[in-house]
């Protein structure tokens, strides 16, 4: 850089952060109540101060100033003025650097020290005492970055909803254990470059990505103390930066993040982000003071109406970001449109989405935040998926996010748990999951994939282990087994953990078939937890988020001794089978109230002599069989398919309903390597805690 200046130009209030305009920078940050904010630049080790300047014009709350001459790569923070009254809401404290909450790249890790806190740890007063140590040497820094990339005639694949298969992952555990990926590159974007990973994703017939949080998040101090980590990543530090532990080249974070997109769009693959903007990483009112907080505490967060002090907590992470602040809005959609636009991602997962669509008076569809996501030109096109739930009042928000937006079900995972696990009264219950939810989801013209099915996921136990484990068995969290969910609608089927005894073995693995098969037969959106399909287990822990370590690695090394084929295998034949008939994954709910062909409803049920089921039959609460046939014209395409599911634990013969069609027998997963072939039987066996799939084509 030139000789620096002695102060700053007046620079411009838009584009909020650091804008490299090729002859200098410009700073913008927004602060409502903040009296001045000055603007600290670093050396390249980011360890020394080089020079404070206040922000020399302040319009609309946005203050800003110019630095010229000033290129990419200058390190740099914030250090505001105001009232350090929190009672109030107000915690400005000039001592704390702050990040600037639009750095799009930072610099250095976080070294905890109580430096980084606005009070005095430890005082009397606790969080209304003031601390006047510097925190600079503590805290990470923000970096000016260059102008983003030019991307060309690239193209996104812009994946159907209705083809679509996801594969939940997190980006460093996908690769840690890979011998084919160089060591310095492993847990990072280059390594989700690799050949052959994306060979495998292909060969399960995966459509999309979705990773679990790389936006910068910060590694928690009581997880540090106690020697483990933030491993899931849902502590948000930064909302336009990727996490810098998840770049191979930090200087060529934009380039890598990019050329790890570009891989898997070539492959047809979509990349959807799992995104954290309900809260942050700075907690409740005993939290450090890293970026936010120190700008303007009142705006960013949601307080208690009349003992602003205190921070709602609807999140269960100590704060909840007041999204209904036009600029903490605005925060949160520039963010979005940085990695739909900078990075070419294809959708977002929002992590505890009904905080997004808090109001003052509640949960509303129609929120500001969906709102404006939806009317966006950018946004609106992109695949948008909500977690339904909070911890706030009326949390539970399952089914009720407004059209565009696809969500979460959790009905399904538990329904589909309860029904091969043998408990009583499951068939109604099974059978809505069948159909895509309809009650949840068949309303204001949503589509089936409204529903995103899924078994399993990262929070939770591996598939494995839910045939394997009655109980969690978190005790290496820390935490004294009282972490994560004690209702886990699991079974070990005669043995708490791994066994080898073979008749336990065989009944966990035909589960396992039966459950994958359930998720891929049903209507809506097929999600697979990374890793499922080779096996993969936490030995019990069904709350690995803090866990970085083979416990939570994907041990690939199965791939070579063999013991994975045959589950592989069938996942991918289970990708193959759904892509095959669209009756398998309809564009449309169906209600059996039209006719495809002949005698032949879009939607029938049977008991397992081929009888139409009676409301007596519905409500059994010991009937564990269900025949579901389906049949639909999607384009150019009319067939039907049968799904005949023996959740009990003999085999049983099923009774083919009339009318008679060229049935294939597809899929049988008590004898996975059956291959297709025709059937013309009447009746046909389906063994015990087993799914039959048969197909046939429709002559109009």
């Amino acid at each position: 850089m030139a000789i620096l200046p002695a102060r700053l130009k007046a620079g411009a209030p838009d584009p909020l952060g650091a804008t490299w305009d090729g002859l200098g920078v410009n700073f913008a940050v927004f602060s409502a109540n903040a009296d001045r904010i000055e603007l600290c630049l670093f050396d390249r080790g980011g360890r020394r101060e080089i020079a404070r300047y206040d922000l020399p014009q302040c319009t609309d709350e946005v203050f800003h100033g110019y630095l010229p001459d000033a290129l990419p790569g200058l390190i740099y923070g914030f250090r505001a003025h105001g009232p350090y009254q929190p009672e109030r809401g107000h915690r400005f404290n000039p001592n704390k650097l702050l990040l600037d909450p639009y750095a799009k790249a930072l610099f250095g890790d976080i070294h905890w020290s109580d430096t980084l806190f606005g009070y005095r740890v430890g005082a009397a007063r606790a969080d209304l005492s003031f601390d006047r140590r510097d925190s600079a040497l503590a805290m990470p820094k923000a970096v000016v970055t260059g102008a983003d990339a030019v991307w060309g005639d690239h193209r996104r694949p812009k994946r159907g909803w209705s083809e679509t298969v996801i594969y939940e992952a997190h980006l460093r555990g996908l690769s840690m254990q890979r011998g084919d990926v160089a060591p310095e590159q492993r847990g990072t974007f280059a390594a989700l470059q690799n050949p052959r990973l994306i060979e495998h994703m292909v060969d399960l017939g995966v459509t999309a990505i979705e990773l679990l949080p790389v936006q910068a998040f910060l590694q928690d101090r009581f997880l540090v103390e106690r020697k483990l980590s933030n491993y899931w990543g849902y502590s948000t530090l930064g909302f336009f930066a990727p996490q810098t532990s998840y770049l191979a080249d930090a200087e060529q974070a934009g380039h890598e993040v990019r050329s790890a997109v570009r891989r898997l769009h070539e492959a047809g693959i979509e990349l959807i982000l799992d995104v954290v903007y309900n809260h942050t990483a700075e907690g409740n009112e005993m939290g450090p003071t890293l970026s936010w907080r120190g700008l303007d505490n009142a705006s960013y967060y949601r307080l208690m109406p009349g003992h602003e002090r205190y921070f709602i907590n609807d999140t269960g992470c100590g704060n909840t970001l007041n999204i209904n602040h036009p600029r903490v809005l605005q925060m949160v959609m520039d963010s979005l449109r940085h990695w739909a636009e900078a990075y070419q991602v294809d959708g977002f997962r929002f992590d505890l989405g009904t905080i997004l669509g808090r109001e003052a008076s509640g949960f509303d569809p129609g929120s500001g935040f969906f709102d404006a996501i939806r009317q966006d030109p950018v946004l609106g096109k992109l695949k948008l998926i909500t977690e339904p739930w909070d911890l706030g009042p009326g949390g539970y928000q399952l089914g009720n996010h407004p059209p565009g937006f696809s969500e979460w079900n959790a009905a399904f995972r538990d329904g589909v748990r309860r029904f091969w696990r043998g408990d009583d009264s499951q068939r109604p219950e099974i059978a809505r999951r069948l159909m895509g939810s309809p009650e949840l989801f068949d309303h204001r013209r949503r589509r089936p994939w409204a529903s995103i099915n899924f078994v399993t996921a990262h929070d939770g136990f591996t598939l494995h282990d839910l045939v394997s484990y009655a109980q969690r068995h978190n005790l290496k969290n820390g935490e004294d087994n009282r972490d994560g969910s004690s209702d886990n609608q699991s079974a070990n089927w005669g043995v708490e953990g791994e066994t080898g005894n073979p008749a336990i073995q065989q009944v966990r693995e035909r589960l396992k078939r039966a459950m994958l098969a359930t998720l891929f037969v049903s209507y809506g959106v097929p999600m697979l937890l990374a890793g499922d399909e080779l096996n993969r287990t936490q030995r019990g822990n069904n709350n690995a988020y803090c866990q970085d370590n083979e416990l939570s690695w994907i041990d690939w090394s199965v791939l070579h001794d063999g013991t994975a084929a045959p589950l592989l295998a069938f996942v991918a034949r289970l990708s193959a089978l759904r892509r095959r008939y669209p009756s398998l994954r309809s564009s449309w709910f169906h209600h059996g109230l039209e006719t495809i062909g002949p005698d032949l409803a879009d939607t029938a049920w049977f008991d397992e002599a081929g009888r139409d089921l009676t409301s007596e039959a519905w409500a059994d609460p010991f009937a564990r069989l269900l025949a579901l046939r389906r049949a639909s014209h999607e384009g150019e395409v009319a067939d039907a398919t049968l799904v005949l599911l023996n959740a009990s634990d003999q085999d049983r013969e099923f009774t083919l309903p009339e009318p008679a069609l060229e049935w294939t027998l597809e899929l049988d997963t008590a004898n996975p390597q059956l291959q297709r072939a025709a059937f013309s039987a009447p009746i046909i066996k389906v063994a015990a805690r087993a799914v039959v799939v048969l197909g046939a084509p429709i002559e109009e």
